[in-house]
């Protein structure tokens, strides 16, 4: 009893605080979602029902560093504005609350609701610190609000120490519910089969390929688009480890995944620092396009970074594609087109001279640049003032898109941070124009190449006054285009 009152306290002031939040505090993204106190991490339970986005995610009721794991909930009609909730699951006794999925059991398999009132599941990580790690369930039968955890979990323990991120999804040829969950330090993603999401039988593993210099954590398959192939799919498997990404594009048949990605490169749906645990929205309507949602930070230095009263945000919602080419297939990743709502009108349009100065401050903001690059390095820098400013650019002799924040202004708050200040990633372009579509907020920059060929995510902490654009390098280059529209606030 002492236990619950403590949490509901903790709900009510978290909620107080965030109702006197502004949103307008420095650093703070205005149109990236991120709560209004507190830390937080990996999205979990990202799921549609009833015409309704839920975001769940890791949370800490207590503060602003890693700790008390917990599920915070937020939802949206657009994938752009979002509603703070309640806090969903709590960390109880010695068990904190790790990533997981949610789904709605339409069919009341579980028997759990009504099949006129099915429940809405979540399955998630139930952690002992260095102890257990072991699968739970928790369940809400008014669309999330309210949860009342399963009163025989564990429901799958193997009585390890790692043993983490469940993703469940229903499969209708089997007629069944998939489990993909890791054995982190094996580097194994393991698939699991349930009738009623209670009991569950293994099926098989993939791994260790691929990235394995770190353990691997928040797995995530689902089944996507074929790009300019009506009716075609595969299915993409991607999980973290470190601080970065990992996927592999193959077929699922209900039993096990095979990768068709030939011998053992590494993929990255992101290239930057700064974009980890991304997992895929599970029940979105047929005709919608799978979307995915990451964790803008970095396990390194994520702690550390200089904000207050929040700590972490996450990513603008991405779309989901594979495409397929000589070399293979790979993952295309785009902003969701709900965000151009959010355009004001263009302070930039049309070509511009090469050399020309740009008289354009805003830090909140959406780029589009298309141009030929010419010889050397050339690009755009953004949050720039008379001494900082992060770059963006292409390397024509490494044929290399690339990120650079070591021009940017506080660095010293972590040693790794500073270190770490350059991400890049191969783009061919032979005779094609580079387009950038560039999102700017506060202290963080997504960079979309080539309509979804890369993606760069990166943090940077200027101040305020920094917010200056500017291009470079474009005099041996050609200029097809500029547009930056001023964004709004979804606060």
């Amino acid at each position: 009893m002492r236990l619950l009152l403590l949490v509901c306290v903790l709900t009510l002031i978290q909620y107080n605080a965030g109702a006197q939040t502004k949103y307008d505090e420095n650093y703070r993204p205005r149109y990236h979602y991120s709560p209004a106190v507190n830390w937080c991490n990996d999205p979990n339970g990202l799921v549609y029902r009833n015409g309704v986005y839920h975001l769940f995610h890791q949370y800490n009721p207590e503060g602003n560093r890693w700790g008390h794991m917990s599920w915070a909930h937020a939802t949206s009609k657009d994938l752009v504005h979002w509603t703070p909730q309640p806090l969903a699951l709590a960390e109880e006794k010695d068990t904190m609350i790790f990533s997981g999925t949610c789904i709605n059991d339409v069919n009341n398999t579980s028997g759990l609701g009504t099949k006129a009132s099915p429940p809405m599941v979540a399955i998630y990580t139930g952690h002992i610190e260095n102890v257990n790690q072991s699968q739970h369930l928790a369940y809400s039968v008014d669309g999330g609000i309210h949860w009342t955890k399963y009163n025989h979990n564990p429901i799958l323990d193997l009585h390890k120490k790692d043993f983490r991120d469940p993703k469940v999804f229903w499969y209708t040829p089997g007629n069944y519910w998939v489990m993909a969950v890791v054995l982190p330090v094996e580097h194994q993603v393991q698939f699991y089969r349930s009738p009623n999401l209670l009991s569950w039988k293994l099926m098989s593993s993939f791994g260790p390929k691929g990235d394995t210099s770190g353990v691997w954590e928040c797995p995530d398959l689902v089944k996507i688009p074929v790009q300019g192939n009506p009716g075609k799919y595969k299915w993409l498997l991607q999980m973290s480890m470190n601080a970065s990404m990992q996927y592999f594009i193959g077929e699922f048949d209900g039993k096990q995944f095979i990768s068709e990605t030939s011998g053992n490169p590494v993929q990255r749906p992101d290239y930057g620092p700064d974009y980890y645990a991304a997992i895929s929205f599970n029940q979105l309507p047929a005709k919608q396009t799978p979307v995915a949602i990451g964790w803008v930070n970095n396990w390194n230095y994520a702690n550390d970074i200089p904000t207050e009263p929040w700590k972490g945000m996450m990513s603008l919602p991405r779309t989901l594609m594979a495409v397929r080419s000589k070399t293979g297939w790979s993952l295309s990743t785009t902003p969701v087109s709900a965000l151009r709502q959010l355009r004001l009108k263009p302070l930039v349009q049309g070509p511009i001279q090469s050399g020309k100065p740009l008289s354009v401050e805003t830090n909140q903001a959406e780029v589009l640049l298309v141009y030929k690059p010419g010889h050397g390095m050339s690009g755009i820098r953004v949050a720039a003032g008379a001494d900082y400013s992060l770059e963006i650019g292409y390397d024509a002799s490494s044929g290399e898109l690339y990120i650079e924040r070591g021009n940017t202004s506080v660095q010293s708050f972590n040693a790794s941070f500073a270190k770490m200040h350059r991400y890049s990633t191969k783009i061919q372009l032979g005779q094609k124009a580079l387009r950038l579509q560039i999102f700017i907020d506060h202290s963080v920059v997504e960079v979309f190449a080539n309509n979804g060929e890369a993606a760069l995510t990166a943090q940077y902490f200027n101040p305020p006054s920094a917010k200056g654009i500017e291009l470079f390098g474009m005099e041996t280059g050609q200029m097809a285009g500029l547009t930056i529209w001023p964004l709004r606030s979804i606060w």
